[in-house]
């Protein structure tokens, strides 16, 4: 058996849906990985830090948590700012689920970055240090004997980044195209239905899956990011975010809608990037698919990527309906990979 001392920076609806997961996975992730787990310490930004060297009580943690309380109550180690919780922790793993930040990727690359020099792998659901420090995290890692993964920055916990590192190794990827905003999907699937464009807002706000600001979703920002994520790691050509040509789903009107419909199409926000001699063209747009399209039957919050590599046919991964669970499922995937 291998014992790992886990931090929690971030304790959301995923942060929260994996403690819940590593508590559930307990007895498994002993008998079938030699694995053994207790986490030291827990950071919010609404809630509190809570550190205890010898591990927290998580159910305890996360009841605390959604009943609106403090986790301060439960912390025998007092810290000051995040580099101190860090510190305290004496963590051998850090899950890093702060909020993305899409232009420059900051604090969670510095955290990131602190955490794998104090000797932690990081597990992260963070698009925003893949896209701006991928590299300098990577070699980082690496030269620590540590490892830095995030699989969980695209498609929840669908094998995306593991797929290319372990079951399809040397393939080399020269394009893709899907649907990768599960949000944006389900707007649009309820404007099929009759809705307009502020009410499927509205109703993926209501269910917690848009921001009160949907932006970042209806203008492809986070869409954007995702493709950057993707070339920037599996395509090896670095990409912001600020370099995919982008539009976003506010121009879908439901004249649009019920357009496309009578002529048998869809419109899907979608995701692409291919490579083209020297470069890679990347882009996220509206674009009418019809029934020849695996994209053509992806509903609501299901989302799908199509592979196309060097050496295998078109490769598709579909994930559907995704939520805290999923995600939390990759970080789950990504702890196991670090520590085995």
């Amino acid at each position: 058996m291998s014992h790992h001392k886990l931090a929690f920076l971030g304790f959301g609806n995923v942060g929260r849906a994996l403690a819940e997961l590593l508590l559930r996975k307990r007895d498994e992730l002993g008998s079938r990985h030699g694995i053994t787990f207790s986490v030291t310490g827990i950071a919010t930004g609404s809630h509190g830090a809570a550190v205890d060297p010898d591990g927290l009580d998580l159910t305890a943690a996360v009841r605390a948590v959604e009943s609106g309380g403090s986790l301060e109550q439960f912390s025998k180690a007092p810290t000051t700012d995040t580099m101190s919780f860090l510190r305290a922790t004496g963590a051998d793993v850090m899950f890093e689920n702060t909020p993305v930040n899409y232009q420059t990727g900051q604090p969670a690359i510095d955290y990131i970055r602190a955490a794998l020099n104090l000797g932690m792998h990081v597990c992260t659901a963070n698009k925003g240090p893949v896209v701006h420090a991928y590299d300098e995290l990577s070699n980082l890692a690496a030269s620590q004997r540590l490892h830095f993964f995030h699989e969980s920055t695209v498609m929840d916990g669908a094998p995306i980044f593991s797929l290319f590192r372990h079951a399809i190794p040397v393939a080399q990827l020269k394009a893709f195209r899907g649907v990768l905003n599960s949000t944006t999907n389900l707007m649009l699937t309820r404007m099929e239905g009759g809705e307009s464009f502020d009410e499927a807002v509205r109703y993926c706000q209501q269910v917690g899956i848009a921001e009160t600001d949907p932006s970042g979703d209806v203008d492809g920002w986070d869409a954007a990011i995702k493709v950057a994520a993707l070339v920037t790691v599996l395509m090896d050509v670095p990409l912001k975010p600020q370099d995919v040509q982008r539009e976003g789903i506010r121009g879908i009107t439901p004249e649009k809608i019920a357009a496309a419909l009578a002529d048998g199409k869809r419109w899907k926000l979608v995701c692409s990037a291919r490579r083209e001699e020297d470069r890679i063209v990347a882009r996220v747009q509206p674009e009418l698919v019809g029934p020849d399209s695996p994209m053509f039957s992806v509903d609501g919050t299901t989302s799908i990527v199509e592979f196309e590599t060097d050496v295998l046919g078109d490769l598709s991964i579909v994930e559907a309906n995704p939520g805290p669970h999923t995600t939390a499922y990759g970080l789950l995937a990504d702890f196991i990979n670090a520590v085995s």
